[in-house]
């Protein structure tokens, strides 16, 4: 089958090319899509047991590529751990590819539905087809989780995938390419490098599903991009995701989970705490205790996650300067490493809505921590923002939880802790309003990136024919009357 697909990207590629190679990046991703396009056509509908073990080919190219994968890493970031890598990048997606493949099976499974009361005896059905192409944008910040999590749904569901990698992870992008290698051929999974110009270019090609990760600002130019082909878009978008301290929390355990969640990969992650509110009476201690929690991770040196670049290194900056010029108070929990992009923890307190980092997602180790009387307080200000990603709640109150659940639009929550839903692969995962739409993660995923086709099978002796004209037989009066009553049914004509 491997052979048969390569021929098919081998005529599609001369057939682009005239027979004079490929001119341009451009010229190369669309011949890539047409191969694909081809190849999909060729076999639309993968059978299990090849999904099957192009998934166990993938989970055994992540274990046997994963050191180099987290030396490539290391490299685009300057200084990520090597351990941060495996836990937060490649472990996860073992995990996300374990979940698909043990419950591949059920999910590819037609779903029975019931027949309206009028088509009793018939039969309903869901079938769940392949979409074709998928394509694939790949954020910076987790280049193989973002990458390979959506692609395992994607190839779960019996699709081609193409993804677009960041120019800002050149690294991590060849690594994800020679683990690619050992899974499939180009007509199954290819990968697409370049810069913003490129992934312009990507977005704009006619995929049958789009699923992007990144900043609400560059999701407005997917979805437009995608709308002129009417492909479906998954965004993922990230936004200010609260930390809700209730007054029933254990203020050490929540400060210490917070710092923990605003720190790991230098808080460059799209489910991060973006900041903390906090019961005015508590404020001094959850600072306190936010601070020695830093210091008790030990972020040194070798194994503090840098920032992925000078512009980000200087964005955190600025908005700390911001942010003191409007009067708020900073607290470093260590020195910056200026040469190698390292920045500590901060905790800013005396927060005002004008202050840009009261409006930005962050995106780094800044964690404003903000004082509430009443808990109502702390939900509305949370309800009457943009929706965010997820939402972390830290108290033992039924009636306070039963308020952030119901009350509150949030992508995911966790409760007691950060971020955990999302690594909890049984659950969907995406976002809601400017926080993104649609979910990869978990069955939802599934029947996101497959067409969920209607099948209605009338079996041979049913009397369609009494619906037929010429109306006003005694079946359809009947039928009439029970549904409308008296004055509807045809009796007197």
């Amino acid at each position: 089958m491997r052979g048969r697909q390569m021929d098919i990207c081998d005529s599609a590629r001369q057939r682009e090319a005239g027979g004079g190679g490929v001119a341009s990046p451009f010229e190369a991703m669309d011949v890539a899509f047409t191969c694909q396009r081809r190849a999909f056509e060729s076999a639309p509908y993968p059978a299990f047991e090849r999904r099957h073990e192009t998934l166990r080919r993938l989970h055994a190219a992540v274990r046997a590529h994963a050191t180099q994968c987290a030396q490539a890493v290391a490299a685009d970031f300057g200084i990520r751990a090597h351990e941060e890598t495996l836990l937060v990048d490649m472990l996860p997606s073992l995990l996300h590819i374990d979940h698909v493949r043990r419950n591949l099976k059920k999910w590819m499974r037609p779903s029975r539905r019931h027949t309206e009361w009028l088509f009793k005896t018939n039969s309903a059905r869901v079938h769940y087809q392949p979409k074709g192409v998928i394509g694939i944008v790949v954020p910076w910040n987790f280049p193989y989780y973002l990458a390979l999590g959506p692609l395992a749904t994607a190839l779960a569901a019996g699709n081609r995938c193409m993804i677009k990698t960041s120019e800002y992870a050149p690294h991590a992008s060849r690594a994800l390419k020679a683990l690619l290698r050992d899974v499939c051929d180009e007509s199954e999974v290819v990968v697409v490098e370049g810069d913003a110009e490129s992934a312009r270019h990507f977005c704009a090609l006619a995929f049958d599903h789009l699923v992007f990760t990144g900043s609400p600002a560059v999701g407005k130019h997917v979805m437009r991009a995608a709308s002129a082909n009417l492909t479906p878009v998954t965004l993922e978008l990230g936004g200010k995701s609260p930390a809700l301290v209730s007054r029933t929390a254990d203020v050490l355990a929540a400060a210490r989970r917070i710092v923990h969640g605003k720190t790991t990969n230098a808080g460059q992650v799209c489910v991060a705490p973006d900041y903390a509110l906090v019961p005015k009476e508590d404020l001094g201690l959850f600072c306190e205790q936010a601070r020695r929690a830093y210091e008790s991770q030990a972020h040194d040196s070798a194994s503090g996650t840098a920032m992925i670049d000078e512009r980000g290194f200087q964005r955190m900056l600025d908005l700390l300067v911001d942010a003191r010029a409007l009067g708020a108070d900073i607290v470093a929990c260590a020195d910056p490493r200026p040469r190698t992009r390292q920045l500590p923890l901060y905790i800013v307190t005396g927060v005002k809505p004008q202050m840009r980092i009261a409006r930005e997602e962050i995106f780094g180790p800044i964690l404003p921590v903000i004082a509430y009387d009443a808990f109502d307080e702390a939900i509305d200000r949370i309800r009457f923002g943009d929706r965010p990603l997820a939402l972390y709640y830290f108290g033992n109150d039924p009636d306070e939880r039963r308020r952030v659940l119901d009350d509150v639009h949030a992508g995911g929550v966790t409760i007691n802790d950060w971020g955990w839903h999302v690594l909890n692969h049984s659950l969907p995962f995406g976002g809601t309003g400017t926080s993104g739409m649609g979910n990869y993660h978990g069955e939802e995923g599934f029947r996101e990136l497959s067409h969920a086709k209607a099948v209605f099978t009338e079996h041979r002796w049913f009397p369609i024919g009494l619906f037929h004209p010429p109306y006003g037989n005694w079946v359809q009066r009947c039928v009439l009357r029970w549904y409308f009553g008296k004055s509807a049914a045809c009796e007197d004509r």
